[in-house]
């Protein structure tokens, strides 16, 4: 199909384009952008007028719950409401059921994501077998099957010899490894933020020094094996402080926080709300504050939904026995516009830690418009405002700390592949 997006207000951050201008797609690649020629003859016309322009979307967490969680969600509601975000590709950890820790599961996933044609997958193969811990996968099978790095989920690796070794592998690869900072047994049990609030509350909490000890147990197998690794869902200022640090040492790593932690605090809870039970927790507004300023000076490389569908017997629970977890495929964009209002950041760099960026820790061909790139669109009018219901989002899950909110933002179209995966008509 040849389509043309007119019009419309075109923002790659990786170019470094503002314009106003069209974007001519044919044969699944973008040919034409800004000026199109008169002699291109499109089958079908987007008008883009009071439209923002952009690269897809690029998730560095998004759980599709397949295989094993059929219950909680499916790959095609999950690849319904990614598109219907504006999510054109995505990376979902490796804690399905079986655990994706075998070459034959990693192909399985992607081959039924090809035949649903919409958001582009890339699987995050497991660390360990069965993420126990213990035993390190067969990284190169699994790259060969099609995993864009690896990842321990949310589990712990305790052990840090093998920690060490696993780390050792990957560089010899030269895989990414994408670790989720907390230590094991501080953050045991814990389901809120370890303060004040927490205490008033009668909930267990995870402090601060479990995301913190991690990090440096981390830092330091980085500096023996020269491994790189992506740190998930940085949650507190002090973790951002000793990133920031070892950054600056030359370390190569880089990290990105959950969409739901730059606006949320513990005191978002409220009276048990289980929407808001979230891994990692919601922390204090000083650590709210402290990811807001680490976005805009660079020490945050990358917002992820941090998607995770939890079906209604899990989660309409008390507080401390539901699941933790929240939908977020379609709220990564308006919450991240939110912030950039707020900030005061232009929509250059807020696109920027959604688009190319995340694209290139996890060094798949996404996040940008270049010409002859694969044509992946997503088009969006940031002053239309939603209602964030059950019935607005396509996703299984529908679990929100953010039910009930208006929220300026909306994809109108999503282009994956050169073909429309997403338009108002769908």
């Amino acid at each position: 199909m040849r389509l043309l997006i007119k019009g419309g207000r075109i923002i790659d951050p990786l170019q470094q384009l503002d314009r106003v201008g069209d974007v001519a797609i044919a044969a699944d690649r973008i040919v034409a952008l800004g000026k199109v020629t008169g002699d291109f003859s499109a089958d079908r016309v987007i008008d883009a007028t009071g439209c923002i322009v952009a690269p897809g979307l690029v998730d560095l967490s998004a759980r599709l719950r397949e295989p094993g969680y059929e219950y909680r969600a499916t790959l095609e509601s999950e690849m319904a409401a990614a598109v219907a975000g504006g999510v054109t590709s995505l990376a979902c950890p490796p804690d399905t059921d079986p655990v994706l820790d075998e070459p034959a599961l990693v192909e399985m996933l992607k081959h039924r994501a090809r035949q649903l044609n919409q958001a582009n997958v890339y699987p995050l193969g497991a660390l360990t077998k069965n993420l126990e811990g213990e035993v390190i996968t067969e990284m190169a099978e699994l790259a060969e099957a099609g995993c864009m790095g690896f990842s321990q989920a949310d589990a712990v690796v305790t052990n840090t010899q093998t920690l060490m070794r696993a780390l050792q592998y990957a560089q010899t690869f030269g895989q990414t490894v994408h670790l989720r900072p907390q230590d094991a047994f501080l953050g045991k049990g814990g389901v809120a933020h370890g303060g004040a609030y927490a205490s008033r509350m009668g909930l267990s909490g995870v402090p601060v020094m479990a995301e913190t000890i991690a990090l440096m147990t981390i830092f330091e197998l980085v500096r023996a094996t020269g491994a790189r690794v992506h740190l998930c869902r940085i949650s507190s200022a002090k973790g951002l402080d000793l990133i920031r640090q070892a950054k600056r040492d030359g370390l190569p790593i880089t990290c990105d926080v959950g969409v739901h932690h730059i606006h949320l605090i513990d005191l978002d809870i409220g009276f048990f709300d289980p929407n808001a039970r979230l891994t990692p927790p919601l922390r204090e507004d000083r650590d709210r504050k402290a990811i807001r300023a680490a976005l805009l000076d660079g020490t945050v490389d990358a917002i992820c939904s941090d998607h995770t569908p939890v079906d209604d017997d899990a989660k309409l629970l008390p507080f401390g026995e539901a699941d933790p977890g929240a939908t977020g495929l379609e709220l990564l964009l308006p919450l991240t516009l939110k912030w950039a209002r707020e900030a005061g950041c232009d929509w250059m760099q807020a696109l920027s830690l959604i688009t190319h960026k995340p694209a290139a820790i996890l060094n798949c061909p996404a996040g940008d418009l270049r010409v002859g790139r694969v044509a992946d669109v997503c088009v969006f009018n940031p002053e239309d405002d939603w209602k964030v219901t059950p019935a607005a989002l396509k996703s299984q899950g529908k679990h929100t700390p953010y039910a009930g909110y208006t929220l300026l933002g909306r994809n109108h179209f999503t282009v994956v592949s050169g073909s429309v995966a997403y338009s108002p008509d769908f």
